[in-house]
């Protein structure tokens, strides 16, 4: 590895090494280390490095997302830190172009296996750590995540969001209204408003009824988020001592069939989800 490469992958990194050595440790691939004899690789360094990562992740998810559960929050972590983004952030960097391989790894196409760049950035973050201390490594995390970090859209069930949200701060369920239907029969449009204490609070529209519904809780969920605040008597978590919510338990609000009904009739289900 060149002092020209290594330079350029700082750049990248946006992190200067003390200890330079251990930059070239980090790219240092197990097949390279095999056939040169050399006593360790990044194995080491990746190891440290993955639970760095998943620390780093977990402090900004918990402090960055403040209504999600943990379960949602667990969801949103295991994407960030899958194999599959973590290569996806890797060659988006272009750092497979920076790991020392093997002559038999290089042949065997081993620089475009996810595995490979998901656990050399994982190293390069233990690197860091190393270097530079949880602080340096926390700004590497964020910057490698880029806008990943923000974006939960690829699992967020906003009507179970706002299911969530709602019974952590109130008793009332939100309801679903299906407002309108227009369109042929073979291209339908829907349009469904989202009902929270008395008041319509979103609106959404779609080709099915449940994409109107998402859209109309989403919309709600962002109106909400910044009105809720719990009332006095309430628990953290929504309910007063003994309490049931509205729907809870109810094996009939599983159901997300058709909905059925005409525009302007009654909400399909307590909990808010026409189909």
């Amino acid at each position: 590895m060149t002092d020209n490469s290594l330079e350029a992958l700082q750049g990248v990194l946006q992190y200067r090494f003390r200890d330079p050595g251990l930059l070239e440790l980090a790219l240092l691939h197990e097949s390279h280390a095999n056939e040169q004899g050399l006593p360790e690789s990044n194995e080491r360094l990746e190891f440290l490095g993955d639970a760095v990562l998943e620390l780093v992740v977990s402090n900004y998810l918990f402090n960055r997302h403040t209504h999600l559960s943990e379960g949602m929050l667990t969801q949103l972590r295991a994407h960030l830190v899958s194999t599959r983004n973590l290569a996806n952030r890797a060659a988006h960097f272009g750092l497979r172009s920076y790991v020392r391989l093997g002559r038999g790894e290089e042949s065997s196409g081993g620089r475009e296996r996810q595995n490979l760049q998901a656990d050399l950035l994982e190293a390069l973050v233990g690197a860091v750590f190393l270097d530079g201390g949880l602080e340096a490594a926390s700004q590497l995390v964020l910057h490698f995540l880029g806008e990943d970090k923000d974006d939960d859209s690829f699992s967020r069930d906003y009507k179970s969001l706002l299911q969530e949200l709602t019974a952590r701060y109130r008793r009332a369920a939100p309801q679903y209204l299906l407002a309108d239907s227009s369109g042929p029969p073979h291209r339908p449009l829907f349009r469904v408003q989202v009902e929270f204490e008395g008041r319509i609070v979103g609106e959404g529209t779609g080709p099915s009824k449940r994409e109107a519904a998402q859209e109309a809780a989403r919309v709600a969920m962002s109106l909400l988020e910044t009105e809720l605040e719990p009332p006095d008597g309430v628990t953290g978590s929504g309910q007063r001592s003994g309490a049931l919510l509205p729907g809870e338990g109810d094996p009939a609000l599983e159901d997300l069939g058709d909905c059925g009904g005409e525009p302007g009739s009654s909400p399909c289900s307590t909990d808010g989800t026409p189909g």
